[in-house]
């Protein structure tokens, strides 16, 4: 069982910033690729990020890279997603995903709540 915390989202003008952090409580944090998805409103769930098991590989959809930079501390069990130059598009409701594929055609089966994200213009 896996069990995944999002914070950090919140409301932002465009061109702004935010870090998004997940916390994991489970047993081996680095058994797991870890994602971030994202819903905008009316919409549905899409891949943002991934990165390996280590963190020696990561993978951001062509919509973010240069802004957005995922990581994590296999210490700490997070993963966080460094979120620069905010986008009104880029809003939604953000999700931690345990077990993703690094291109994020598979999806891991463990999902957190998530944490909104609302970019004004």
């Amino acid at each position: 069982q896996v069990r995944l915390d999002e914070s950090g989202g919140g409301l932002v003008q465009t061109g702004g910033s935010l870090r998004l952090s997940c916390e994991a409580s489970v047993d081996s944090f680095s058994d797991y690729n870890m994602g971030w998805f994202r819903q905008p409103p009316g919409k549905g769930r899409e891949f943002v990020a991934a990165i390996s098991r280590f963190g020696d590989q990561s993978y951001h959809v062509d919509s973010v890279k240069g802004r957005f930079t995922i990581s994590r501390d296999n210490e700490k069990d997070s993963v966080y997603l460094q979120m620069d130059n905010l986008k009104p598009e880029d809003a939604g409701i953000y999700y931690c995903n345990a077990g993703p594929s690094l291109n994020g055609i598979t999806r891991g089966i463990y999902w957190g709540n998530g944490t909104p994200v609302i970019v004004s213009a």
